[in-house]
Formats: C-alpha cells, sequence, structure tokens
C-alpha cells in the first residue's frame, strides 16, 4: 500500500511527535544517552514553544508510561478545580457555562509539575538538561507553523482592545506571526533561566532531584506562583462578554501534586488497551471495542456505520456517568459483556439521532439538564468539525478553538511513553506579565449543574478530552499512540488501533487510511453544541461509502482528503527488539524520527 511517509525503523530509539523539531529535541536527549522519559519532557517543553496555540507549560498533561520490565502507569497532569471554583460562585455571575476563554475558565495548571514528576521519578537527566532545547527556541526564534498566525488573526480585536500584553508577542507592529517567519518568546526564555538559578541556589549543592524539587516548588509558591496568582486575580474579556477574574489563588497552585495512577484497561483481539481513567474520555476507546460483534473484521460491510453507532453509545455514557466530582464511575459494568451485550443491541441498521446513554449495575443514567435543552442543535452551530477548520484556525464566527499535541517515544531499553499536552492556549487567556504563557482553560468542560459526575467542583478535576494510549500483547507494551483533536482523539485512535490489530496495517499505513468522525452528543468545549446524526468524513473514503452512509441516515459532511486527525504512534517488538515509528501528514506538521 502507497504510504505517504516510511513507517520507521532501528533499535536504537523512536520518537512520534505534532511538531518536527519537538521529535528531533527528543531524539537528541536520546542520542545524548538519555531514555525515553527524559526523551518525552524535552519535547514536551519544546511544544510549548512551538505550537504555543495547542498547549503551554499552565496547561495539563496526561501521561501514560511502561517502564522496562514494570507495568504501565498513568501519570495526571491535569489539575482540579480551585477551591472557590463552586457552582453557586458560577451562577451568582450570571454564567450557565463555564465561559470558554479568560481566567475564570482556569483550573490549577498540572502540566509543568507532571513533567517534573515524570523526570524526578524516571528521568536520569537534570532540569537543564532537558530545557534547553525550549529555551532555545524561545530564545533564538523557531519557524512559526501557520495556525500560530491564524489563531492571533482571529482574535486580533480581543488582543489590541482587551489583552494587550498578548499583543505585544504576537502582533509586533501590528503584524501577526507569518508562517515560516522567526518567532520568539523572550519572556518564557528568561522565565525558564530563571527557574534553572533559583533551583541550583535552592538546592545548594544537592543533586538531580533536589534539582527538580526546588523547580517544583519555584512554580508553585515562588516567582512563577506569585506570577500565576497575581494573573488570576487580575479581571479580564471572556466569552460571556464580561470581565471576571479567576479563582485560582496562591493556595490553589501550593497545594498540587501531579499523581500516579492504574489505567483503565480492556482486553480484546487479543491485545490489551490501557487508557486514563474517567476522569478524561479515556475509557470511551475500551468501551468502544466493548461494543463490537465477536467476528467483527477490518472493513466488513457497514463498517463505518458500526463503528460510528458505537461511538454514540460510547459518549452518550461518558456524558451520563464520566468525571471526578461525585461517586466512583462504574468501569467495571461499563465494560462488562452483560452490558455491552445489552448495549450491542441497539445498534440498528439506520442512524440514531438520540443521546442513548445506559444504566450499568441498573443504576439510571442523568444527563445535564443543558445537554438536553440547551444545547446548541443546528447544524453547523458550535465548534467546527477539523474538517472545517485546521485546529486552532478561526471559526466562522471569529472565535478560535484550541486543541492539543502529542508526543510518543520507545528506547533501546524497552522503555516507552504516551503524552498528550493541551491548554494554556496563547488564543484563550491573556498572556501572563514577564512569564511568556497564559493561563488554561479548562474548567470549561464541567457542568454549571450540582450533582452530575462532572459537576464543577472544588478540588476535583473536571472531564479533559485528553486521552494517551498504550497497548499490549502478552502483557508486553507493543504500542503507543495518540491524537489532538478533543473530542474525536478517542475516535480517531479507535480507527488506528482496528486498522492495525484487525487490519493488519503498518503504523503509516494506519495512519494514513481515511478517518471520519460524528458530533452526535454534547461537545466538551464552549458553548458545548451537538449535531445529532453528523458524521464527518474525509473525501478519501470515497462516494461509495459517502452514498451508504446517507442511504442509511447519517447527515454526512465531506471533508479534504487529509481533514481527519493528527495521529502518532511508535511500537516495539519484544521478540526482536525492532522498534518503529510513524507520524501523521495531516496539517504537515507531525514527524516520526528515530535510528
Amino acid at each position: 500500500m502507497f504510504t505517504t511517509r516510511p513507517t520507521l525503523q532501528g533499535t536504537f530509539g523512536m520518537v512520534s511527535s505534532t511538531h518536527w523539531l519537538a521529535s528531533q529535541s527528543a531524539m537528541a536527549v536520546l542520542e545524548d544517552g538519555g531514555n525515553a522519559f527524559d526523551a518525552v519532557v524535552a519535547a514536551g517543553f519544546v511544544l510549548h514553544v512551538v505550537e504555543p496555540h495547542l498547549n503551554g507549560p499552565a496547561g495539563e498533561v496526561p501521561i501514560l508510561l511502561a517502564p522496562a520490565g514494570g507495568p504501565v502507569r498513568v501519570l495526571c497532569g491535569q489539575g482540579p478545580a480551585p477551591a472557590a471554583a463552586s457552582v453557586r460562585h458560577y451562577r451568582s455571575l450570571g454564567l450557565d457555562l463555564v465561559p470558554g476563554t479568560g481566567p475564570l475558565a482556569a483550573a490549577v495548571p498540572g502540566a509543568f509539575d507532571a513533567w517534573m514528576v515524570l523526570l524526578r521519578d524516571h528521568g536520569t537527566k537534570s532540569p537543564a538538561e532537558v530545557l534547553k532545547y525550549a529555551v532555545g527556541y524561545a530564545e533564538h526564534g523557531h519557524p512559526a507553523v501557520a495556525a500560530i498566525g491564524a489563531s492571533v488573526e482571529a482574535v486580533r480585536t480581543l488582543f489590541e482592545t482587551e489583552w494587550t500584553g498578548s499583543a505585544a508577542l504576537y502582533l509586533p507592529g501590528g503584524r501577526a506571526p507569518r508562517p515560516g517567519a522567526l518567532l520568539r518568546n523572550p519572556a518564557l526564555a528568561a522565565t525558564w533561566r530563571r527557574l534553572l538559578r533559583e533551583a541550583d541556589a535552592r538546592a545548594a549543592g544537592g543533586g538531580r532531584e533536589q534539582r527538580i524539587e526546588a523547580a517544583r516548588q519555584i512554580w508553585r509558591s515562588g516567582f512563577i506562583g506569585e506570577a500565576l496568582a497575581a494573573a488570576a486575580a487580575r479581571p479580564a474579556m471572556d466569552t460571556s462578554g464580561e470581565r471576571h477574574a479567576s479563582t485560582l489563588t496562591g493556595d490553589d497552585l501550593a497545594g498540587y501534586e501531579a499523581r500516579y495512577e492504574p489505567p483503565v484497561t480492556y482486553d480484546r483481539f487479543g491485545w490489551t488497551v490501557c487508557k486514563p481513567g474517567p476522569w478524561s474520555q479515556g475509557p470511551v476507546l475500551a468501551q468502544q471495542l466493548a461494543l463490537l460483534p465477536d467476528g467483527f473484521g477490518y472493513q466488513q460491510p457497514g463498517y463505518v456505520h458500526t463503528l460510528i453507532e458505537g461511538t454514540k453509545l460510547a459518549m452518550a455514557d461518558r456524558e451520563a456517568w464520566y468525571g471526578d466530582a461525585g461517586a466512583e464511575v462504574p468501569v467495571g459494568a461499563l465494560l462488562s459483556p452483560g452490558y455491552n451485550n445489552g448495549r450491542r443491541a441497539l445498534i440498528g441498521a439506520e442512524a440514531s439521532y438520540d443521546l442513548r446513554p445506559g444504566s450499568p449495575g441498573g443504576r439510571p443514567p442523568r444527563l445535564p439538564r443543558f445537554a438536553l435543552e440547551g444545547v446548541p442543535r443546528a447544524p453547523g452551530t458550535g465548534e467546527p468539525t477539523v474538517a472545517a477548520d485546521e485546529p486552532g484556525a478561526p471559526a466562522a464566527d471569529g472565535r478560535t478553538r484550541g486543541d492539543t499535541c502529542h508526543v510518543d517515544v520507545v528506547d533501546r531499553w524497552g522503555n516507552m511513553v504516551a503524552a498528550t499536552p493541551s491548554g494554556g492556549w496563547l488564543q484563550s487567556s491573556p498572556l501572563i506579565p514577564g512569564l511568556g504563557f497564559p493561563l488554561g482553560t479548562r474548567l470549561q468542560m464541567a457542568w454549571l449543574e450540582e450533582g452530575l459526575p462532572n459537576s464543577l467542583t472544588p478540588g476535583r478535576r473536571p472531564r479533559t478530552t485528553l486521552s494517551p494510549s498504550m497497548a499490549l500483547r502478552d502483557g508486553e507494551p507493543v504500542l503507543a499512540f495518540g491524537t489532538p483533536g478533543g473530542d474525536q482523539q478517542d475516535q480517531w485512535s479507535l480507527h488506528f488501533f482496528l486498522a492495525v490489530a484487525l487490519g493488519g496495517l503498518g503504523l503509516q499505513e494506519a495512519i494514513d487510511a481515511p478517518g471520519w468522525h460524528t458530533d452526535s452528543f454534547p461537545g466538551s468545549f464552549h458553548p458545548r453544541a451537538m449535531r445529532p446524526g453528523s458524521v464527518t468524513v474525509e473525501s478519501r473514503l470515497g462516494e461509495r461509502a459517502v452514498e451508504e452512509l446517507r442511504r442509511r441516515g447519517h447527515r454526512v459532511t465531506v471533508g479534504g482528503p487529509w481533514s481527519e486527525g493528527r495521529l502518532c504512534a511508535v511500537a516495539r517488538d519484544p521478540g526482536t527488539g525492532v522498534l518503529s515509528a510513524a507520524a501523521n501528514p495531516r496539517g504537515m506538521q507531525g514527524y516520526a524520527v528515530g535510528r
């Protein structure tokens, strides 16, 4: 099969990420003797610099890690809602939804601490050794990708009239960054240089781990923590049309630590799939697999229709059951054979238009009132589909949407890691004076209604869409993969995984295969839009497949030939030690590297 690029193979190390500079920086760390965990941290900080419209250090990152010979674990870098972030407070401001932009939508930042915890516990390098690549690109510049300028242009008026600090960096002389133009962020470079100097001083001659712990303390309560808290207290314009301050305080920052958790696992087709827990949408991938009938074959008749209808059922359960706000999520029941036998019977020959959550263990589902009554439902409303707009590009009404990055690494010792950094988008919150990056806006994913699994709750994580994946064969980590894309992440990841697991395709073949997605459920981002019966497909899927979907009642939008997904993947053959990597050609940014 023709592919856009080869699947890379070697035995030393492999990296795949959503930006070529992050991939090459991670590879440089491997070449310098570092392991996969050192490399992914270096890549993560480079992504904060070169894809600032897609992620930042005050955002969040879930990480799946598999140390050689050890169990798969999740490192959660998703910060919780601040102590004062209650439904009552937000309702008192006249809000029905958490704003999609501005300080009021900020959760406690989680990405920086997660990177540092991973480096401390599993890496071998010092903070200075992994940060030097990001510092270099911030200080000396990097060629701007087109989507950075498009994101800035979409919010030009807001920057020029309200967020003037952001305009100073991203609209110098009134001009947005042009594609390929050198873009510098001297404030961010200075932030990391000062952090490293102060961490060295606080460590008082101590070793690597002492420097890492000092850096974590500076982020929480040193000059960075102080600047974060001060920025949160300043009211700024948001999507409500009003100026609001954040609920985030210095105490919230000081009390946060990234933490390890066991993954959600599911066995199917001879593989064990590992995902973050239901504070993410990760178990959706497992639910989609559980809904497939025995004997299900790759590209069998009705293949796309069956996957779309299963996605709708899994996403309805996500809305009714996933979250971190209340009772334990019944993941075991949601993945049980009896439950999925009943749910599978709901997949008929025709497209469904209703939101149909199930009743695991006999418990009645509860959907947000807004999801039933207030969600915009007209076609084309709400967050644009990926086929209509590249990530970070302007929507028809001038808004922008944030997106995400991804990076996978496997090294010669067998360590494997997948990470999906996101949030802290340059277009979604004002730049913090002196730091060079903004706060995140992840609280927009929580509901302003009490008693739901995903209600806005002090100290609890908003349910996120971020969802890296790892797959094992016979207990051995074989495959790490993931993609940006918000609600589409576990749809595109499913298509990729089935192409590998059932279709026998190579990594690049599976990434290049035509993709699709549905928005037939409430979106996770403001304004939480829903498009019942919708399917967006790449034109490469073919006219016959499109007509078949329409005959079954799907509302099909045909996008461009390369419009669905931004997957990255690495793999390791436990028997031979051969490593592989592939990256997505869509968007012309993703790149794999290795030897």
